[in-house]
């Protein structure tokens, strides 16, 4: 019988076939992935190679190995990402949090700093990263609604990971569907499906085959649910209230036009740190009645 591997053998073999496999970031991902079966700090794996596995761990460790040859993302094998310095837990009922979205978050807490934003929604919530990155940069209320009940488990679970459940209502529904109407909110954020129904075959194929299909089609042009939660914003907001969105970066004139249309003014395209326009926001126009 063979005896099992080392650590540095494990990871010269992972990383070889992680490389032929096309994985990108193949050694952060092998020694990603050691840390987690071997319960090893970083450090510790790089400096600690001739440490003999155990059976458990090794076997633990090539599980890992091989769904990320067959394409699942590294943050689903793991079951965990970052996002906004925190740590959330992540499932393929949600999309996996990007450094994107954090431009959104920090627009949202900049614009907050002048307007003192109370009360938010987050609409299209998924894992809850927003909503619960909000909250845990000072804002009291947050309400965090999507339709995937498994989505709004997860979004629980991160919410009391992060020990802020307190701050943050969740509300099962499409989009404003099962929210109280009586509710006005200071501003609502949200990332929604904005991929056009013709470009997710097209899509890596980490997201094409693993991410939530429903959290990723925005119908044929990529901009229904801006129309509906745009229009549908304006019952739900206060007069003066913000409606902030996360965009693909070639979305940004259309969804001006929208907001136009639906009686927000002030509006202003953000850039991510690529340079590309990745956040839409604007307010309501006092007096802007429900069209």
């Amino acid at each position: 019988m063979s005896r099992n591997k080392t650590v540095k053998e494990a990871l010269f073999r992972a990383k070889k076939e992680l490389k032929e496999s096309g994985a990108g970031e193949y050694k952060l991902d092998a020694e990603l992935f050691m840390m987690s079966a071997a319960d090893m700090s970083k450090t510790s794996v790089l400096t600690n190679g001739d440490k003999l596995l155990t059976e458990k761990e090794e076997e633990l460790f090539n599980s890992m190995v091989l769904k990320r040859k067959k394409g699942v993302p590294t943050q689903y094998i793991l079951g965990r990402c970052e996002f906004m310095g925190y740590e959330f837990f992540v499932n393929k009922s949600v999309l996996i949090p990007r450094p994107d979205t954090e431009v959104l978050v920090e627009t949202v807490l900049k614009t907050s700093e002048k307007e003192n934003f109370k009360s938010i929604m987050d609409m299209c919530t998924g894992s809850g990263c927003i909503a619960v990155s909000l909250a845990l940069n000072g804002i009291k209320s947050v309400t965090a609604c999507d339709i995937s009940q498994s989505a709004l488990k997860t979004a629980v679970k991160n919410a009391e990971y992060n020990n802020i459940l307190d701050k943050i209502c969740f509300i099962q529904g499409d989009l404003f569907q099962n929210v109280d109407k009586s509710l006005k909110f200071d501003a609502v954020v949200s990332n929604p499906p904005y991929i056009p129904t013709g470009e997710i075959n097209g899509l890596m194929r980490e997201v094409r085959d693993n991410e939530p299909l429903a959290a990723l089609d925005g119908g044929m042009d990529g901009l229904d649910f801006y129309r509906r939660i745009t229009e549908d914003s304006l019952e739900y907001l206060a007069d003066g209230g913000y409606l902030f969105f996360e965009i693909g970066c070639n979305q940004g004139e259309d969804l001006k036009k929208i907001m136009t249309h639906f009686g927000f003014d002030g509006i202003k395209i953000v850039k991510d740190y690529a340079g590309l326009d990745r956040v839409v926001f604007g307010f309501k126009r006092r007096g802007t009645d429900v069209i």
